[in-house]
């Protein structure tokens, strides 16, 4: 029965550890990565009831290392899923987000790199600016006294900071691009900051975008608040 448990827990452990990385490298579609996070929710809740029939008509079998294991990866397998699911129910499910919902910032470097991506690079129009409204409010155009240069060296630096792999820097039109890759998935999201120097101030727009998935379980958010943060920082200095 304690081999029973420890491999039934292993499995469920590895259903939802692996299907990142097998789509990251390619072995796996996404929606195969997905069905292995279902699975290694029940194979979890499985694992979790022989420990509890061990528990309570096996104790002799139970030693301290191997069911604390098994506890650990049933946990585990089946927590980490139902995290994402609750994410997800908490964020709309969009994944085009931008500071500017009249006049979104466009890729322009980037979009070779997102040619056989499955999100368009054209902003999601009116319906996520809605839902982005309702989700995310704080999010708006944010204007600064600092020069232009001294906005395009923050923000590349902030992207350098932040781990973001930098595609572009365009001095005269004031546009930096950049691709943040995900660690687990792999999943490429892109961005662009826009500065327009308009008289004494500097208006900044952020936008960042996922090329795959319908939702992206509010990171492309996040991922604005921590630039806009970094920007910040290094200007303070």
């Amino acid at each position: 029965m304690k081999i029973l448990v420890s491999l039934v827990s292993l499995i469920a452990f590895l259903l939802v550890l692996l299907p990142g990385p097998l789509y990251k490298y390619g072995v796996v579609e996404l929606s195969t990565a997905f069905t292995g996070f279902r699975f290694g929710v029940y194979v979890g809740g499985a694992a979790l009831v022989l420990l509890v029939i061990q528990v309570i008509f096996m104790r002799k079998t139970l030693s301290m290392g191997s069911t604390l294991m098994a506890l650990v990866f049933a946990v585990i397998a089946i927590a980490m899923p139902l995290s994402m699911m609750s994410k997800a129910k908490s964020v709309p499910a969009i994944h085009d987000i931008s500071t500017d919902l009249i006049n979104p910032p466009k890729f322009v470097a980037i979009l070779p790199l997102r040619a056989d991506a499955k999100n368009p690079a054209e902003y999601a129009g009116e319906e996520t600016a809605t839902q982005q409204r309702k989700a995310y409010p704080e999010l708006k155009t944010l204007n600064y006294a600092q020069s232009k240069t001294d906005l395009l060296v923050a923000t590349e630096q902030a992207v350098k900071n932040l781990g973001f792999e930098l595609v572009n820097v365009n001095a005269a039109t004031g546009i930096v691009e950049a691709t943040d890759t995900t660690t687990w998935f792999g999943f490429k999201d892109d961005v662009v900051v826009r500065i327009n120097d308009e008289g004494s101030q500097r208006f900044v727009d952020i936008r960042s975008k996922s090329r795959v998935g319908r939702s992206d379980l509010g990171k492309n958010a996040e991922r604005i608040h921590s630039l806009i943060d970094e920007i910040n920082t290094l200007l303070d200095k």
